[in-house]
């Protein structure tokens, strides 16, 4: 099966909320990612917050064309939900 992102919801100091076709969601912390030609810009809040759900990719996107896939935004989030229970 094909992961597809379903909604997001661009939260404060980078980070969103991400719902995925196959019923998980949760909060993801991007903070860390955003480096590289493609990514560097989205330090801009505002650029940062064009975030969408493109109907086409069913994806993140961004209004300078940056996306991320489905997978490593899912991995993102499960992998610092887990880091969170572990810490609290």
């Amino acid at each position: 099966m094909i992961l597809h992102v379903t909604n997001t919801k661009v939260l404060p100091n980078y980070c969103l909320w991400l719902q995925f076709d196959d019923g998980t969601e949760g909060y993801a912390d991007l903070s860390g990612e955003l480096w590289g030609a493609m990514f560097e810009p989205l330090k801009d809040p505002v650029v940062f917050a064009s975030a969408k759900v493109d109907p086409v990719c069913k994806t993140v996107t961004w209004s300078n064309g940056a996306d991320l896939a489905p997978e490593y935004l899912k991995q993102l989030l499960v992998e610092q939900t887990s880091q969170h229970q572990k810490m609290a």
